[in-house]
């Protein structure tokens, strides 16, 4: 039987900027329905790796392949590329750390926006999924409040729904507790278990271990802009092979419990430095 093709496929990927390397060579796969979570001090490549599958940053070398559009990375922009990144773009959601809702828009009003102006769905059409999108994030009652109005941890989740509104068939996650009050995570992370539990293929730069341990299929940790190590969350917990790897779990260790911040702070010190 045909093993079945990874949803993304990314193979000897660089990223530079200016004279800093940030991407060394990065070959990662997911399959469909996988949980992936990416870890690593800060200035490892966590971030600059998740935004290089939707193209937010263009890679220089290498190819990347999302939902069986490969496209090669540094061959300059022609009609065809432009036309994959598009496809690309459309099975893939993005949630960011720093929720980047329109403030000018009510909650229902974020989540329709994409589906009006992108998709081109009828508007009567766009409200009724997105009412639907936000009563599965637990925001029903929210519909017509601003931005302004919301806690961080509703107007995270608010991004959530926008971006599954689009029905992608990957999300990719940006540190998506790490701008929230740490009484604040759980019900974002809530709601990822919940995406987690139906098939949502997902890869979620975090450091909260909790969330790994129960819902990732694999941790990737990196450092230096390279992939040091993979492994399945009770193995990499418990028996991390990677020198780097031990440091970083160790500092987890001594953060604080709800959500390993501090742990990215301390853990500067072994970075090569930016926010990469």
């Amino acid at each position: 039987m045909t093993e079945e093709k990874p949803q993304i496929r990314v193979r000897a990927v660089r990223k530079r900027f200016g004279r800093l390397e940030v991407l060394r060579g990065i070959d990662l796969d997911v399959k469909r329905g996988e949980v992936v979570v990416v870890m690593g001090v800060s200035g490892s490549g966590k971030t600059t790796l998740i935004r290089c599958l939707n193209f937010l940053e263009e890679p220089d070398e290498g190819h990347v392949e999302v939902c069986g559009r490969e496209v090669a990375c540094g061959a300059g922009r022609s009609r065809e590329r432009s036309s994959q990144i598009r496809h690309i773009r459309t099975h893939v959601g993005m949630v960011f750390q720093s929720f980047n809702l329109f403030p000018h828009m009510t909650a229902l009003g974020n989540v329709t926006e994409g589906l009006v102006t992108v998709k081109k769905m009828p508007k009567r059409e766009a409200i009724v999924l997105g009412e639907r999108m936000l009563a599965r994030v637990g925001l029903a009652e929210k519909r017509d409040e601003y931005p302004s109005r919301l806690s961080g941890g509703q107007k995270q989740r608010v991004a959530i729904a926008r971006a599954i509104a689009m029905q992608p068939d990957v999300v990719l996650f940006d540190e998506p507790t790490s701008a929230l009050d740490p009484e604040l995570h759980e019900e974002v992370l809530n709601v990822m278990r919940g995406l987690a539990a139906d098939g949502m293929t997902m890869v979620v730069v975090t450091h909260e271990v909790a969330f790994a341990r129960e819902v990732a299929d694999r941790v990737v940790f990196m450092d230096e802009g390279t992939i040091v190590e993979e492994a399945a969350p009770a193995e990499f917990f418990a028996r991390a092979r990677h020198p780097r790897a031990r440091s970083f779990l160790r500092l987890m260790q001594h953060s604080d419990p709800e959500g390993g911040a501090a742990a990215e702070r301390d853990g500067q010190s072994l970075a090569l430095g930016g926010n990469h």
